[in-house]
């Protein structure tokens, strides 16, 4: 089993498809967003592939080391113009496939009108320590 990264991104859905921002959401279409996520990692958690999921604000900071003794250097501006990550998924497949099946499964999480989003998902596999030999 391998372990995989989803990325959602405020970057959403291709235009033309359902791309109507959340924040424009009715109050039920964001539940039913959010319901659609909780029942398909219920799924997984049943066959043994979900590990972790988490939404995460769209605010954020961007901060580096300035080097020993010195104040950490804060960019808010650059962030702002970013595309931001919505959440993320860890699940754990037998494969690179599967995780590909699970994200497009995963994309299709309804949105404005109900109508499933297609939204683009980063999947990215987690990396492991190298094997000792």
């Amino acid at each position: 089993m391998t372990k995989y990264l989803l990325l959602k991104h405020y970057r959403g859905a291709p235009a033309g498809v359902n791309d109507v921002p959340m924040d424009r959401w009715t109050p039920e279409e964001v539940s039913a967003h959010l319901q659609y996520m909780d029942d398909f990692a219920e799924r997984l958690r049943g066959s043994g592939e979900f590990v972790d999921a988490q939404a995460l604000a769209p605010e954020g900071t961007l901060i580096r080391s300035d080097g020993e003794g010195r104040e950490p250097v804060v960019d808010d501006e650059t962030l702002a113009g970013k595309d931001l990550i919505a959440g993320w998924m860890i699940i754990d497949t037998v494969d690179y496939d599967r995780a590909l099946e699970l994200a497009a499964e995963l994309s299709a999480a309804p949105g404005a009108g109900g109508r499933p989003i297609h939204e683009w998902l980063e999947v990215r596999p987690l990396m492991r320590a190298p094997s000792e030999t």
